[in-house]
């Protein structure tokens, strides 16, 4: 385990700036999730931490050792690939054997540390498969189990768990939770999945345009994102954001007229997470349209509403039914939090 450090490191490809200059501390232990969509600079920042891109400038530090100039193998550091990255030819345990075989280790040692790590992801029984003979599910197992065999001060992890289906998604997000617990080592995890974030993270860094534009816990993140990026990019269904005004107290656009704690104010965007909204059947409720869509995702049913060119969204019961195109009432509930942003500069407004 170690303490990552990241001095004012920047990544420049000529003129074009990949990672504006940037510095974080990642803590002894963490599980730190660089979150951002495609094109953010989250992979080359671990790319990087790892050694496998030199630095523009700044440093690096790793367990207070600067690294700028150490290559990759001298780093302690464990990879996780997207595409698994196993040797076709070797067998499930050779594939895990082998960084103890490049270190040296001695076999009677490498193969009881074999048997041991592949027992902590459920491997044991498959030890003399390749990797043709192995589910999706396995072969990351496999990837897992290579990088954790000799228990490295860093693991870093490029979208591991993005070429497997949803519901295998779901039991590797637990599995890798739970081996984060058991061995405890610093971890920074690259996604652009914000549910993987959200359920991994001890801290989620969110990356926009090279910068890290938030720096929290997911909780903290999802309950007050600090502009409308992180705004709109946490959440499922993602927050309803409106353009309006503020005046005397109240924010008002097409459709909406809800009380808010702001001063009198042009180019406001409010938001409104869509579980924190039910449906109403008075006219006079706060927020009023049209049904526009309904979607059953089983527990619930998301309810679309269009006021002229705006949507807004809500989580519905699971029995709403409804005619399209006929009016639609919401309201907040009770302790519903409104989030307001500056529509020009896109920062939060409130708290």
């Amino acid at each position: 385990m170690a303490e990552v450090r990241l001095v004012d490191i920047e990544k420049r490809y000529g003129s074009f700036v990949a990672v504006a200059k940037q510095s974080l501390t990642i803590e002894n232990g963490e599980f730190l999730v660089l979150l951002g969509p495609s094109g953010c600079g989250k992979t080359t920042t671990m790319r990087m931490i790892a050694g496998l891109e030199e630095i523009t400038a700044g440093d690096i530090l790793i367990a207070g050792e600067r690294v700028n100039d150490k290559p990759p193998k001298d780093r302690d550091i464990a990879m996780v690939f997207q595409n698994y990255g196993l040797y076709p030819h070797m067998t499930v345990g050779q594939n895990i054997e082998y960084p103890l075989k490049l270190r040296g280790v001695n076999k009677a040692t490498r193969q009881q540390q074999v048997q041991d790590t592949a027992a902590k992801v459920e491997l044991d029984a498959l030890l003399g498969r390749r990797p043709s003979e192995l589910s999706g599910g396995q072969r990351q197992r496999v990837a897992l189990a290579r990088a954790i065999v000799r228990t490295p001060k860093i693991f870093l992890m490029d979208e591991p768990l993005s070429n497997l289906d949803a519901k295998l998604r779901v039991t590797m997000r637990a599995e890798l939770k739970h081996l984060h617990h058991e061995l405890g080592v610093t971890t920074v995890y690259v996604t652009h999945d914000q549910m993987e974030a959200m359920t991994l993270a001890s801290r989620v860094a969110v990356m926009r345009e090279g910068r890290i534009v938030q720096l929290d816990t997911p909780r903290k993140i999802y309950a007050e994102p600090a502009d409308l990026f992180v705004a709109g990019f946490i959440g499922s269904p993602s927050m309803n954001l409106v353009n309006g005004s503020v005046t005397a107290g109240r924010f008002r656009a097409e459709g909406i007229d809800v009380p808010v704690d702001l001063p009198d104010r042009d180019s406001v965007v409010l938001g409104i997470r869509p579980e924190e909204l039910d449906i109403a059947t008075d006219s006079s409720a706060p927020v009023a349209g049209k049904l526009y869509a309904l979607e059953l995702t089983g527990d619930s049913t998301l309810v679309t509403m269009r006021m002229g060119k705006t949507s807004v969204c809500a989580r519905g019961p699971a029995d709403f039914e409804a005619a399209i195109n006929e009016p639609c009432y919401l309201t907040p509930k009770a302790g519903a939090r409104f989030h307001l942003f500056d529509r020009n500069s896109g920062q939060r407004l409130d708290g």
